[in-house]
């Protein structure tokens, strides 16, 4: 498969500056051919942002893009995170995106390991200093570790490479865009792989949408 994904976006629906068409408008100019809007949702608003998604399916095709209703589960009790990913399973989500460990914010701890040990998770973003039994366990269970551009949130992202390797994890890299300034051409996703350590091969691999059959079956 050629072209482009990001499965890690936001909109105004959450504290992104886009509506969600001109972000899908934006990213189609620049090649991707697969968007996930992963807004941040807790259990106040997850329905409504997995509605939104949806209903714009039929106008990103008209664009070029393979629209996903995402999610990303954030400053969620771990204890409750499972639950809030079956829910948003239930409710129509394609991609369920948890908001990791990352250095930068106070993430509660143990919400990577909810996230690795949760089977309707899809990615664990950001994940900071993921403790190599969680990356274990990710690899088990079919969660993908993220290589993000997302300045602070990427300080770990070599860290985060280098464990993926030893557990044998997914890598997928993504933008984490809020604003237009964050979204990246084919040249910058391959540089954010390859500054993370990754070696050309493996940078390949983690940015090509390929990777997608086997993180998500499409």
């Amino acid at each position: 498969m050629s072209g482009l994904y990001d499965l890690h976006t936001h909109t105004l629906m959450s504290d992104g500056e886009l509506l969600p068409i001109e972000l899908v408008r934006r990213l189609a100019v620049l090649g991707y051919e697969v968007v996930a809007i992963a807004d941040h949702v807790d259990c106040t608003n997850i329905t409504q942002v997995i509605d939104a998604a949806t209903c714009l399916k039929s106008s990103a095709a008209r664009y070029g893009v393979r629209l996903l209703a995402g999610v990303e589960i954030t400053h969620v009790p771990p204890e409750e995170i499972a639950g809030l990913a079956e829910r948003a399973r239930d409710e129509g989500a394609d991609v369920v995106v948890v908001h990791g460990e990352t250095t930068v914010e106070p993430v509660a701890a143990g919400t990577n390991h909810a996230a690795c040990a949760s089977k309707d998770v899809d990615v664990l973003a950001h994940p900071g200093f993921i403790t190599p039994e969680d990356a274990r366990l990710a690899s088990r269970n079919g969660v993908a570790l993220e290589i993000t551009s997302r300045g602070g949130h990427n300080r770990t992202n070599g860290y985060v490479a280098g464990i993926a390797r030893e557990a044998g994890c997914m890598l997928v890299v993504n933008s984490d865009a809020h604003a237009p300034s964050d979204l990246l051409t084919a040249e910058e996703k391959m540089a954010v792989a390859r500054g993370a350590g990754l070696t050309e091969e493996e940078s390949g691999r983690s940015a090509s949408l390929n990777i997608l059959s086997d993180l998500l079956g499409i």
